[in-house]
């Protein structure tokens, strides 16, 4: 069934004679268990023997923390299980993924405007450092969408980039500096995300392009990385209509699913065309891409029927396993297919040598571990990235010139805030706070007079609904006199930050008010400067700035080096992975 001497699992005959022992000795429970990764709902030890005493799962995918209870959970896991486990993290974006006193090096957009794949390599290294020492064996990264539509929501700075090239070689070096530490990467999201403008948490988000342009761009990648030993993939549930049509001639619209539940794309392509002999993992369960193509008692033994190998997350634990067995009484899921899914995992596990070794030996010693997390060589590197990364993107103020910037030339300067849409997630994910207020103190602390402006929404804040119609009319009355701005102030800097966090779109918003500075449509009036600490796509709405910034995050380090290279103290190198003005020729002016 699976080829287990062969790549990506290269096992001897020890690894293959304990995975077919091990799969030999299972009952149907815990054949069933080994399709399932969970994500704890808490760090409690006794949870934690429950779940693996009575759903006898595969792996886990947890909730961060800081890195001494991740090392304890993990202890506790790898202790308590007959079967050695897979424990992911998210590193995509550093060891912060795996813990969350872990190093943040940088998005993988930000990595890629250094135009070095050292830095990928670097993020890898990192990473694997960082999540082995707390007991992690296997991430769910690299990303290696390709960013072909600035609209998407998701992709962002989630991306390398757009370029098949860029990605496939940014992606290799990150995944070479992780399996250094004894991480298995699973390249996310196939068969590519970034083509739809909607986001697969949400909707429906088909990939459109048709055979011939997805073999020159996403699986040119695909391709380059199974061939470079790539062990696991993620699948994602977006559909890829083209090739299901290849596979499946008869099929109509209404046949069209995400690959999660294709056999044509999982199985047929990923595996039969391109090869790959690896471990393939669903995204996430929840997300309504695969919720809404059948009921859910039908969605758990069509995945693994399609080709994966791994169901990541129960909804509910006892009603997931008991469709799991229902599918494979009715024939939705084979046995043959139920084993292989079962050898590959094996193989997986093999492959880390977790058959091999003690369960003391699983993790390395507690103060082993901690002494490796967050090192100040491994901040500096994020430092160096954001140097190298910052991206001017566009310069092309003939009229007023404001670069470099001065104390001289701009003592006034207003820093306007702009944001996305409401949205509580990036709240309860640690993105409260707007990088415009730190951003204007760390430029009063350079001898700018600085004011940070106040919006209608910051305004509306706590008040009730006879002061918010108030507020309202106001904004309606009329505008104020351009000598209001240009008397006032010598340079408006927009500050910027839109996280697309499950959000439908990942762009500016505006108010519906007249004439305010929300908006910069006062740019022949005094120089002005836009700076993205986010999302990389923002110059289509506002295709009037004359001069862009893309900084990629809004860390202290990167606030810093965007003012040293605004005050010419350093210069600008970035280089845009993206096509930041969006196809747009307006944009460009």
């Amino acid at each position: 069934m699976v080829d287990l001497k062969a790549m990506p699992f290269n096992l001897d005959d020890e690894g293959v004679a304990w995975v077919e022992q091990t799969l030999a000795s299972m009952s149907l429970d815990e054949k069933i268990g080994q399709l399932f990764i969970n994500m704890g709902s808490s760090r409690d030890p006794e949870y934690l023997k429950g779940v693996l005493d009575t759903y006898h799962i595969a792996g886990v995918r947890y909730q961060k923390a800081p890195a001494p209870e991740i090392w304890e959970q993990n202890r506790c896991l790898q202790d308590n299980t007959r079967i050695p486990l897979l424990i992911a993290a998210n590193t995509e974006a550093g060891g912060n993924g795996a813990a969350n006193d872990g190093t943040y090096v940088g998005h993988e957009v930000k990595i890629a405007a250094t135009g070095d794949p050292k830095y990928a390599y670097e993020m890898g290294r990192i990473s694997g450092v960082e999540a082995a020492a707390i007991g992690c064996n296997w991430s769910f990264a690299p990303i290696v969408d390709l960013n072909n539509n600035w609209r998407n929501p998701i992709i962002s700075v989630r991306t390398w980039g757009k370029d098949p090239d860029l990605v496939l070689e940014m992606s290799k070096a990150y995944m070479k500096g992780i399996m250094e530490s004894g991480i298995m990467p699973a390249a996310k999201h196939w068969p590519g995300d970034g083509i739809d403008e909607r986001d697969q948490h949400l909707s429906s988000a088909p990939n459109w392009l048709s055979t011939d342009e997805w073999d020159a761009t996403f699986g040119k990648v695909y391709q380059g990385l199974i061939d470079a030993g790539l062990p696991s993939i993620m699948a994602g549930h977006i559909a890829l209509p083209s090739y299901q049509k290849k596979f499946e001639p008869q099929m109509t619209d209404e046949d069209i699913l995400p690959a999660t539940l294709s056999k044509a794309i999982t199985t047929d392509l990923l595996r039969g065309q391109l090869g790959f002999n690896g471990v393939v993992v669903t995204d996430a369960s929840h997300m309504v891409a695969m919720t809404g193509a059948m009921p859910r008692r039908e969605v758990l033994p069509t995945a693994i029927m399609a080709g994966c190998d791994l169901f990541l997350f129960f909804n509910d634990p006892d009603e997931d396993v008991a469709w799991m067995k229902e599918g494979l009484s009715n024939g939705l899921l084979t046995q043959e297919r139920l084993d292989e899914a079962i050898t590959r995992t094996l193989g997986l596990k093999a492959k880390l040598g977790l058959h091999q070794r003690s369960r003391a030996e699983l993790l390395p010693p507690k103060e082993d571990a901690l002494d490796k997390i967050g090192l100040p060589e491994n901040k500096a590197l994020a430092v160096e990235v954001a140097d190298r990364a910052i991206t001017l993107v566009k310069d092309q103020d003939k009229r007023f010139a404001p670069l470099p910037i001065s104390t001289e030339k701009h003592k006034r300067v207003l820093v306007v805030p702009i944001e996305g849409s409401p949205n509580p997630m990036t709240s309860l994910s640690g993105g409260a706070g707007h990088p415009a207020d730190s951003f204007a103190e760390k430029m009063r602390e350079r001898g700018y007079e600085v004011t940070v402006y106040e919006s209608l929404k910051r305004k509306a804040e706590g008040k009730g609904p006879d002061e918010l119609a108030k507020l309202v009319m106001s904004a309606y009355e009329g505008k104020s006199p351009i000598s209001d701005i240009t008397d006032n102030y010598d340079l408006v800097i927009s500050v910027a930050k839109v996280d697309g966090l499950m959000q439908p779109i990942e762009r500016v918003y505006w108010p519906s008010t007249k004439g305010t500075m929300d908006i910069p449509w006062y740019v022949h009036e005094v120089p002005t400067i836009f700076v993205s600490f986010a999302c990389p796509n923002h110059l289509p709405d506002v295709p009037q700035i004359k001069t862009f910034i893309n900084a990629y995050d809004d860390k202290d380090f990167t606030q810093d080096a965007v003012l040293d290279k605004l005050e010419g103290k350093s210069q600008f190198t970035g280089i845009s992975p993206v096509d930041a003005f969006g196809g747009l020729p307006d944009s460009h002016i």
